[in-house]
């Protein structure tokens, strides 16, 4: 049986539809940044979407391959993750997608070192054919944050967003989005294929 993050590690991954504090612990990505718009075609985001996913599964292959990675068990690749920001601006402004800058990312399981990763963007750069050297191995310690389990259209996240910073403060917690801590969306649905009503994702904020 894979080993999977998101059923092993519920409080990261299936928070409730209800705001509640966690402390994230230091984890390793994969993880690649950008800027514009997520929904243009053939745009930055698309494609840095398709650099996590190549590196994550020529990593999570490697059983069948030449490489054996130390510590290596079974396991399912995590769901995507995004980091977003603008500039001027503490959260989110969906108006100005275009002005969106990011860091999407791959959870890394921890038997992944530094070393592996090289391995596994020359690998996949060599296989497909394309230039992987965009994505990069990214050690985040996220820390104290408020969380919430979203239902629903991206374009809707500001109303849960508002329900998990009037829980922080009545908890004695404020906002603590800066240039290190930023606005955090983890992707339980896959966007093609999911109603937009039905989409899954927990949205996380730094707080102090």
């Amino acid at each position: 049986m894979a080993f999977d993050y998101k059923k092993e590690y519920k409080e990261f991954y299936m928070p409730p539809k209800k705001p509640t504090i966690v402390t994230v612990p230091s984890m390793n990505y994969i993880a690649v940044r950008g800027q514009g718009d997520p929904n243009a075609e053939d745009g930055e985001y698309k494609q840095a979407i398709g650099l996590l996913y190549g590196v994550a599964f020529t990593i999570k292959m490697s059983k069948k391959g030449s490489r054996a990675i130390q510590g290596y068990f079974d396991y399912v690749v995590p769901p995507l993750e995004g980091f977003w920001w603008q500039e001027g601006v503490a959260g989110a402004d969906y108006s100005r997608k275009e002005d969106f800058k990011w860091i999407s990312l791959i959870r890394l399981p921890d038997f992944v070192t530094k070393a592996d990763f090289d391995w596994a963007v020359e690998e996949a750069s060599r296989k497909k054919k394309t230039d992987f050297s965009k994505a990069e191995f990214l050690t985040y310690d996220e820390g104290l944050c408020v969380q919430c389990m979203h239902i629903g259209s991206y374009d809707d996240e500001p109303a849960t967003a508002a329900l998990m910073h009037e829980y922080m403060e009545q908890q004695g917690y404020i906002l603590d989005i800066t240039d290190e801590r930023f606005h955090h969306e983890i992707y339980l649905s896959d966007a093609r294929k999911t109603a937009p009503e039905k989409l899954k994702t927990v949205i996380r904020h730094p707080i102090k």
